[in-house]
């Protein structure tokens, strides 16, 4: 386990929920990667990033999936793509990213706590 943090600390953290509505492939990239436009809601918005979900996600299951990121890191430049959020997901048994994501259909933009 890492160093404690405090709910305050954890707090500044905002986690969003938001669906995905584009989803293109960067052969450009060591890795190959998905660019992702994700759609936050009318308060945030449409943002991007890149994601390295090849192994795991087809484009068709990407589209329409709801998923959680990290929308107030500084943005990061990958490749050619300057990313506005982190996408958020879980290893699987061959150290791959499964999303995370909702078992239910919920309101773009509602942050986690």
């Amino acid at each position: 386990m890492k160093d404690l943090i405090s709910y305050s600390d954890f707090a500044k953290i905002e986690i969003r929920l938001g669906t995905i509505i584009s989803a293109e492939l960067n052969n450009k990239l060591r890795k190959p990667s998905y660019v992702l436009k994700i759609n936050f809601g009318d308060e945030i918005g449409v943002k991007k990033s890149s994601a390295q979900l090849t192994r795991n996600y087809k484009v068709d299951q990407l589209l329409h999936k709801q998923i959680a990121a990290v929308i107030n890191f500084p943005k990061k430049q990958i490749g050619d793509l300057i990313s506005d959020v982190l996408v958020l997901g879980f290893p699987d048994d061959n150290n791959e990213p499964i999303l995370f994501s909702p078992d239910k259909k919920l309101v773009d933009g509602g942050q986690i706590y």
